[in-house]
């Protein structure tokens, strides 16, 4: 089933999944299909990148953030990634996309894909940073902000040593990216 038709599952089924707390993980299962693969016979980077974004999509639609962004004119939208493929997922394999929001600074806001193997065993894992740019403000929104306004009162965890530096690095190259 091409990505159209998994975004479609995804979002019939969202609700019974039940509401998305911040700490708790979205678990969407997938198999390997032909329209997945490179010429390698495993799934293409593209393929990661676009499954990663469902995860996304399944955590923005059960916390509330998708209709709450249509009301206030927000547009949740992704900054930067950093992907490491540590085993291949090969054509039929069974696996799970498990995202999760880890933790936020700011107008930013870090995201994490673990791409996980019906054995158990991580074959990628995506770190994602992004934001909810609100298009009548023109400008991101604070988190903190969006949280109350969905109505939680969940904190931020301070980020680990690996989150620092891949919001470091996300910073150079996108510093970068403006002056090319």
């Amino acid at each position: 089933m091409y990505v159209w038709g998994r975004l479609v599952r995804m979002m019939a089924t969202a609700s019974n999944r039940g509401p998305y707390v911040v700490g708790d993980q979205s678990r969407l299962a997938f198999r390997c299909l032909p329209t997945d693969i490179d010429f390698n016979s495993h799934l293409n980077n593209a393929r990661y990148m676009m499954l990663a974004d469902l995860g996304r999509i399944d955590i923005f639609l059960r916390v509330g953030l998708v209709a709450l962004a249509r009301k206030n004119g927000w547009a949740p939208m992704i900054g930067g990634l950093q992907v490491s493929y540590v085993r291949e997922i090969r054509l039929w394999r069974r696996f799970e996309v498990v995202s999760s929001i880890e933790t936020w600074d700011g107008t930013s806001v870090i995201g994490r894909h673990r791409f996980v193997l019906d054995n158990g065993e991580t074959a990628a894992l995506i770190l994602t940073t992004g934001g909810v740019y609100d298009r009548r403000g023109r400008r991101f929104l604070e988190i903190g902000e969006v949280v109350a306004a969905l109505g939680h009162s969940a904190q931020p965890r301070p980020p680990t040593e690996a989150e620092r530096a891949f919001m470091i690095s996300h910073r150079n190259l996108r510093e970068q990216a403006k002056q090319a």
